[in-house]
């Protein structure tokens, strides 16, 4: 008998991964952290070594795995649009045939298995806030669609795989969330915007900046992981996980160029394809079922950011 809980993480070298395995260690949790390192980092797991129930393991969630534990978090899939523009078709299959792959151990296993899921499957949406009865509005042939796409296939093999075999699942789907090991040049907006402040040089805005987008900090997200995985069986989600605090692009700037004291100024560009003009969790479900909804105000998590990535650009 196991008297630790063992827990498989896939995915777990990238930024939100990281945060998860640290917070399932001090729970007291056996931690098994996958990664392919595509867009992960050793580096974002290595204070972690030292510790005998973690465990990292090298390996691409397109191919099969064999290991024991209790609970999968299904995590494997670049996240931002350049890197899951790099290799579309290898994107597409990460989601589709990584969720298959786990689907398949959890069944093996009789694992309880969660979901990174995404605002993506929203596409750019005509309903706003977006709850989780909205079923999207999504171009099944744009640049983006290997993500969207992908992980709006996932959910059907999830819901499947339960209605078929009984699989305990859950659905979480994450929006923008931020904080310390964020990758540093996956072109997201927070990132990109400290980056560019702290190097003195011109914010990107693109449009007018009015776009909006709601901001989650990482370790709010994560404690929404850990709710729901220990909600009853019965309650699969999807689930909305996000901040419902919503701001323009152009504000965003502003307060990123006022808390790293930057001289930069702002350079407006041409709007890309397909990127939605809004973007704002409706939580009402979260709220409801997991006693959920984030603390960190955007001012104070940006300052943890800033400071993270101050620090890792000292390194560079």
């Amino acid at each position: 008998m196991h008297l630790k809980k063992r827990v498989l993480v896939t995915g777990g070298a990238g930024f939100l991964g990281s945060h998860l395995c640290e917070r399932l260690l001090a729970q007291g949790c056996d931690v098994i952290c996958l990664d392919n390192y595509f867009t992960g980092s050793k580096q974002n797991v290595a204070h972690l070594l030292d510790d005998p129930h973690f465990e990292l393991m090298r390996h691409d969630v397109t191919f099969p795995l064999y290991v024991e534990v209790d609970e999968i978090y299904n995590l494997a899939c670049p996240a931002s649009p350049i890197h899951y523009q790099h290799d579309p078709v290898a994107t597409t299959k990460t989601s589709v045939h990584g969720a298959i792959n786990m689907l398949g151990l959890a069944k093996r296993l009789r694992a309880k298995i969660m979901q990174a899921s995404t605002s993506e499957v929203y596409g750019d949406p005509s309903v706003h806030p977006q709850p989780e009865s909205y079923w999207g509005n999504v171009n099944p042939i744009g640049f983006r669609s290997c993500y969207d796409e992908g992980k709006r296939c996932a959910e059907t093999l999830f819901f499947d795989y339960r209605r078929q075999h009984n699989l305990r699942i859950k659905v979480a789907r994450i929006f923008n969330t931020y904080g310390p090991r964020m990758h540093p040049n996956d072109g997201r907006v927070v990132s990109n915007f400290i980056i560019q402040a702290l190097r003195g040089e011109p914010l990107t805005v693109y449009g007018q900046g009015q776009q909006t987008r709601s901001f989650c900090y990482v370790d709010d997200l994560v404690e929404a992981f850990l709710r729901l995985m220990d909600t009853p069986d019965d309650f699969t989600g999807p689930v909305n996980t996000g901040n419902p605090g919503e701001f323009t692009i152009l504000e965003l700037a502003k307060l990123v160029i006022e808390y790293t004291g930057s001289k930069s100024v702002i350079d407006y560009r041409p709007l890309p394809q397909d990127d939605p003009k809004q973007r704002r969790p409706d939580i009402t479900l979260a709220k409801a079922k997991l006693g959920w909804e984030p603390k960190v105000a955007l001012p104070e998590g940006l300052k943890k950011t800033i400071e993270y990535f101050d620090a890792f650009l000292r390194q560079a």
